[in-house]
């Protein structure tokens, strides 16, 4: 990179007008701090830096004060702001594939002659990920009771529990004081009647006070999450015990341990870049990691559940409950379930995995953080 470059340089690489740079001089949002040789203002290497950030934010559609806070924030970094970036991107990108999905079906509807409601018409602009997912959640994913006493063994002798992604309720401990807060509206709308009380909002902004729980915990949501760490920083915030539920990404074998993802569904690692390691995860809530092993006969059915029912996967409400499928697009999904389809019926996936038949259990990388 070049030491210094001029506004106009600078203008020309962002794609936007010098106009825009001097105003977010003017207002501080980004100031050059380096000099040209003839005295003109120029963007140091920092300044660049702050600036891409800056951008990237502004073009998510945040505020410039909100983008300001974002920046000026000192516990986060560059690494954290690219991260938190990304996993903006793939929501927004979620986003956008959950619309094509309800135009998809609008579009189909109408071929039929049937016009969609009004409220159908404007879901689509709300749609999250788990909208998306989640009318496939209660026939998929149950409670797993063997997973279930690992999670409310940890809780200890926390009396008030706080759920956080709770999802349509599995895994609440009956016998405990529960409140669950869970961003969709249709995850929610599934909930049990006599499900604990349920509020809407997200983990890395949770509305309760320091200290207002025994234990917070959150099961196989953090992947969804905007900003994991800022999330698991909340729920050590608002609890003196925190249990999550989660999977060590940065488990080199994982990948060859789990036939799906090593032979039919490769883009699963690209789905792990940039995710915060093992002991980013822990160090946010001071705790510590145990691992947890899954039955083969696992009752709820998140995406390695079936490691030793390979024809489940061909199932799509099984798909369908499991946010990976939709995250590595339609292409990617149905070569998988080709590919797999065509090595069950040769014999090649038992050949392949023959060893399977005598696990009860299988180490997959999945997590329990207890702090």
């Amino acid at each position: 990179m070049e030491e210094h470059l001029t506004v106009g340089r600078v203008a020309e690489l962002a794609g936007v007008s010098v106009r825009t740079l001097h105003h977010y001089d003017e207002i501080g949002l980004v100031r050059p701090s380096a000099r040209t040789g003839v005295g003109y203002r120029a963007y140091a290497a920092g300044d660049v830096e702050r600036l891409r950030e800056v951008l990237a934010y502004r073009r998510l559609g945040f505020g410039l004060r909100e983008i300001a806070d974002l920046v000026d924030d000192p516990a986060t970094d560059t690494v954290a702001h690219l991260r938190r970036l990304r996993a903006l991107l793939l929501e927004q990108r979620d986003r956008a594939g959950a619309m094509v999905t309800a135009i998809d079906r609008e579009l189909a509807a109408r071929a039929m002659g049937i016009r969609t409601t009004p409220e159908d018409q404007l879901n689509m602009f709300g749609a999250q990920l788990y909208d998306v997912i989640g009318s496939a959640y209660p026939a998929t994913r149950r409670t797993e009771p063997r997973i279930a006493t690992r999670v409310w063994d940890a809780l200890g002798d926390a009396r008030t529990v706080l759920n956080v992604g709770a999802g349509t309720g599995s895994y609440e401990p009956p016998d405990r004081d529960v409140v669950a807060v869970e961003p969709s509206a249709v995850m929610r709308s599934q909930r049990p009647a006599d499900a604990a009380p349920c509020v809407a909002a997200a983990a890395e902004s949770l509305p309760f006070a320091d200290g207002s729980f025994d234990a917070a915990m959150a099961f196989s949501t953090v992947h969804h999450w905007r900003d994991p760490i800022a999330g698991l920083r909340e729920m050590r915030r608002v609890a003196r015990r925190v249990v999550v539920f989660t999977y060590d990404a940065g488990d080199a074998g994982r990948r060859e341990r789990f036939w799906l993802t090593r032979d039919y569904l490769p883009e699963f690692a690209d789905l792990l870049v940039d995710w915060p390691s093992l002991a980013d995860l822990t160090r946010a809530i001071g705790g510590h990691a145990e691992p947890v092993l899954v039955p083969w006969d696992c009752a709820d059915g998140f995406f390695e559940a079936h490691w030793r029912r390979p024809e489940a996967y061909l199932d799509e409400p099984v798909r369908r409950a499991v946010s990976v499928w939709t995250r590595v697009g339609p292409e990617a999904e149905r070569r998988a379930v080709d590919g797999l389809r065509d090595d069950l019926c040769s014999g090649r996936w038992a050949e392949r995995n023959r060893d399977l038949v005598a696990l009860d259990a299988a180490e997959l990388g999945l997590r329990l953080l207890v702090a």
